[in-house]
């Protein structure tokens, strides 16, 4: 207290010009419309100049955390390998190196989630009209979602990963050790990939991903990894925890899958079980 008493008291002819000079000012702006026009006009200008410079501001950092986003996207479809942007807009399309399948991706948003019950089903924008039928596949840029089951003019109902009714064929990235992912009901953030043989090369954090065993999901989208693994009762296969990448608790934005050649290959199998 003692030091800002002495800075008035040895600056006290400063800031007594300052004050006067302050009141001089005020007292012409005040007096002139022509001087108090240009302080408004300027002050204005000023206040306009720092709202602008604030909202530039903060919708540059708004674009880096949006440029983020796209950029996680964009490694998901560039580390799947086979994804790439053609043909319209927001459409992605896919080749199976090992296959040689076909996949169509479309983008939808989701509507409704649920992921504290036993069955959880989420709710997607996307319908009949944009040729979602049953069993497709659906994803997020960060990994597996669930599986297409009823669909409606403009909306189709998916059924969860964290759905205790759904079985989907995964593996380990690092091998061909496949088995069948499934939910156990308990925590929304791991499932269960069981049937993995015990002779697989398996340890905690490996990936899980897509074996691509079935019509439904393309081999090699992300699921999760290990976190845990055990021998079951006959001490033949491991069941294996696997955490998600996706936080289920925090979904919108997905993909549908079509697999182009289903009904080809479908055909095909048929014709085979005939003979």
């Amino acid at each position: 207290m003692q030091q800002i008493i002495k800075f008035f008291l040895r600056n006290k002819t400063f800031l007594l010009y300052l004050f006067l000079l302050f009141l001089a000012i005020s007292f012409t702006i005040q007096s002139h419309a022509y001087h108090k026009s240009k302080f408004i006009n300027s002050a204005n200008g000023l206040t306009g100049s720092v709202y602008s410079a604030s909202n530039e501001l903060a919708v540059y950092f708004n674009l880096k955390s949006q440029n983020k986003l796209l950029q996680e996207e964009n490694a998901q479809l560039y580390n799947s390998a086979y994804m790439h942007q053609i043909g319209a807009k927001n459409t992605f399309t896919t080749d199976s190196l090992q296959r040689g399948i076909r996949y169509k991706f479309l983008p939808a948003q989701v509507l409704k989630n649920s992921y504290s019950a036993t069955n959880n089903v989420l709710l997607i924008n996307k319908g009949k009209r944009d040729s979602i039928k049953q069993d497709y596949g659906v994803i997020t840029p960060k990994g597996i979602l669930g599986i297409v089951d009823q669909t409606s003019n403009k909306f189709a109902t998916v059924l969860s990963i964290l759905n205790s009714t759904v079985k989907i064929s995964a593996q380990l990235k690092n091998s061909n050790h496949f088995g069948s992912l499934m939910w156990n009901t308990k925590s929304p953030a791991i499932v269960q990939l069981t049937e993995i043989s015990k002779i697989a090369p398996i340890k905690k954090g490996d990936s899980i991903i897509t074996s691509g065993r079935s019509l439904i999901f393309p081999k090699g989208i992300p699921i999760g990894t290990v976190q845990d693994f055990k021998l079951d009762a006959a001490e033949n296969f491991y069941t294996v925890d696997v955490k998600l990448f996706n936080d289920m608790t925090d979904i919108e934005y997905v993909y549908v899958i079509e697999n182009m050649d289903k009904r080809e290959i479908n055909t095909l199998l048929n014709q085979t079980n005939e003979q």
